[in-house]
């Protein structure tokens, strides 16, 4: 059996309020850790309370893009507090841009994105990064805000090689989700096979983001098994090899195991 790390899953989704414990005793049986992000701070909440249930399940707490334009200082003082006071909080996020639906205006999510960038690095945590249709501007607050202990993922990466070599420079992670496996999917599977193996992750989303072949049902953390299976084939390397490789590699950027 491969030793998968789904990096990103949103297990506390009212998705999943009809057999939650169900999924998560199969999560615990076929993967070794998943890690839930949050998009606010109710969702941190429980994404606390789930991981500190669980062995196999970590928590990282935020507020995303998408809600910036309700977000207070207030809310993110009680994030950080939960950060502060639970081991098994790994990450702030998921934060951003999202540039796509913008339920939010642009210079409310900037602001948000490096007011938590700053709280991350306060916390000396990773960031989990939200980038939909905004690859410039994230690029640009990310190098405004690089060096000391910056560091973290691109969450379901979209973007192009170019940008995925910048961010690597800065010392990124590169995450593939469910849509690396769609066939339509033909250049982001390039990138895919170019990330170096030491710079690689895997997540599923959960529970949007399904891949084949349960495309339009509910995605969970198991499936998470043909997106390594898929990096295999581009890579022309085993599954359990990218299994591996990213476990480790989400480990070490999520401090799991020091």
């Amino acid at each position: 059996m491969m030793g998968l790390f789904d990096t990103h899953a949103h297990l506390y989704d009212k998705a999943f309020d009809r057999d939650r414990e169900e999924v998560i005793h199969h999560i615990c049986k076929t993967l070794d850790y998943v890690v839930i992000p949050s998009e606010d701070l109710m969702s941190s909440e429980k994404a606390v309370a789930l991981a500190e249930s669980h062995p196999s399940l970590y928590a990282a707490v935020g507020i995303h893009p998408q809600v910036t334009k309700d977000a207070t200082e207030e809310a993110l003082a009680a994030i950080a507090a939960l950060a502060r006071t639970h081991d098994k909080v790994k990450a702030v996020g998921e934060i951003g841009l999202d540039y796509y639906y913008l339920y939010t205006d642009k210079e409310t999510q900037k602001y948000w994105f490096a007011r938590q960038i700053e709280l991350a690095k306060e916390l000396d945590l990773p960031i989990l990064i939200h980038d939909r249709d905004a690859h410039g501007d994230t690029l640009s607050i990310l190098k405004a805000h690089q060096g000391g202990n910056l560091r973290g993922i691109l969450h379901c990466f979209s973007g192009s090689l170019e940008t995925a070599k910048e961010l690597m420079k800065l010392g990124f992670y590169i995450s593939f989700a469910g849509p690396v496996v769609f066939p339509k999917s033909l250049k982001l599977k390039e990138v895919a096979k170019e990330i170096p193996m030491d710079r690689l992750l895997i997540e599923t989303d959960s529970p949007y983001l399904t891949p084949p072949p349960f495309r339009g049902k509910r995605n969970d953390p198991s499936n998470v098994r043909f997106v390594a299976e898929e990096i295999a084939r581009l890579k022309g390397v085993s599954a359990e090899e990218i299994a591996e490789q990213t476990k480790r590699n989400a480990m070490e950027v999520y401090g799991i195991g020091k």
